[in-house]
């Protein structure tokens, strides 16, 4: 039976994060204390207080339209001291960090610099060969569309036992390495190859973004994170963004827990070396900055026409859960909208412990964010949370 860790974390990785604490934790949450904003009543608090209500240490949302925000909070910062979580808090953003970094290569082709058709060969030769791998056959839009075929390296990344989390948490891991791990093995299917249905075979793997990221750095010479900083983060005032090297997590932030398995004791992961998340899930920021970003995309002030048009050129994925009848793009992801023939866009992310998920409608005039600091096994916190998203954005 697959595991909550594992289908959650499709939007990192296929493979199970799996990590625990005392047993006395999950007891504790019980005759813990919630935010007072938990007690509210409108539409977007009654949803917070149901993703609380499957067995998450806390919940943080909030939406933003031309008419202002609304924030919603319930649960703990941490199990311990059972203090309410803050307005503002900062999370893990995991794989929406991929959004990010397709905007800074988009950036890129715009300028002329790069282009979406140029081979990883062309920018990293020789880097990617070996057991079938071949870099002078994989694209730049390969890689930002999870057509690649390359293998996941985060499969491999000894995560998959508490034991295993507490021997190697710490861990650094440098982009090289990463890449490293991905060729010790043949690739899933060859580069633009298509599928019985004539769409283009698809698999989602972080190690094309860890590449992606690589190729920004040759590109300009800077590393990915910081032109992402100079051309996204700075520019857009949000100043509670940055990417974790290692083990930096800047700003107030919830404690993320996560289970073996479902029902049993939580580990508490906050301090964990990010740095093998690198380009595919290192972002840290809050609901605010999250919801600004995403509007300031899709309101067509971070690309030029020609490329957001690229960026929102889909294919069918294979994501499950809240995530399920999505195309993925180029880092951006169209899931239904149950309101709207149109739609919306967004991503998602998960990392040991956190859980992100939100939205924006096509226009960019409405966007939410929701971070729960949990990982259970249970698919109710998944499937509550993507009930949240819709409703907001439908509202």
């Amino acid at each position: 039976m697959e595991k909550r860790t594992e289908k959650a974390l499709s939007t990192l990785s296929r493979a199970r994060r799996s990590v625990a604490v005392g047993a006395g934790a999950v007891a504790l949450l019980a005759g813990t204390g919630v935010a007072a904003a938990a007690q509210g009543g409108t539409p977007l608090q009654r949803d917070v207080n149901a993703v609380r209500a499957v067995g998450t240490t806390g919940v943080l949302a909030e939406t933003s339209t031309p008419d202002g925000t609304e924030e919603a909070r319930a649960g703990v910062m941490d199990v311990r001291s059972g203090r309410p979580i803050p307005r503002g808090a900062s999370f893990r953003g995991g794989s929406n960090t991929k959004t990010y970094v397709a905007t800074v290569v988009l950036q890129l082709v715009g300028e002329g610099r790069m282009g979406l058709e140029d081979t990883v060969d062309r920018w990293l030769p020789g880097l990617v060969r070996g057991n079938g791998n071949d870099g002078r056959k994989i694209t730049v839009r390969n890689l930002l569309q999870h057509t690649s075929g390359l293998y996941d390296f985060t499969h491999d990344l000894p995560f998959d036992t508490r034991e295993d989390v507490e021997a190697h948490r710490f861990d650094h891991y440098t982009p090289e390495q990463l890449v490293g791990l991905a060729l010790r093995h043949r690739p899933e299917f060859e580069p633009g190859e298509t599928g019985p249905d004539g769409n283009p075979r698809w698999s989602y793997c972080n190690t094309g973004y860890v590449l992606a990221g690589m190729i920004v750095e040759r590109v300009t010479g800077h590393r990915w994170d910081e032109e992402a900083m100079r051309r996204i983060v700075r520019p857009l005032g949000l100043t509670h963004t940055s990417f974790a090297r290692g083990r930096e997590f800047p700003g107030r932030h919830p404690h993320g827990y996560q289970e073996f398995d479902e029902g049993g004791p939580l580990l508490d992961v906050t301090d964990m070396d990010y740095s093998w998340a690198d380009a595919a899930g290192s972002l840290v920021t809050t609901a605010a900055d999250h919801n600004r970003f995403f509007r300031a995309l899709f309101g067509g002030r971070l690309l030029r026409p020609a490329e957001f048009a690229e960026m929102r050129r889909t294919v069918p994925d294979d994501l499950d859960g809240s995530l399920a009848g999505s195309r993925y793009g180029l880092g951006v992801m169209w899931l239904p909208l149950g309101c709207s023939k149109a739609g919306y866009w967004g991503h998602g992310g998960d990392t040991p412990g956190y859980m992100t998920r939100g939205g924006v409608t096509p226009d960019g005039r409405r966007a939410v964010t929701v971070s729960v600091p949990t990982q259970l096994q249970d698919d109710r916190q998944d499937l509550t949370t993507g009930t949240l998203v819709r409703n907001a954005l439908c509202a």
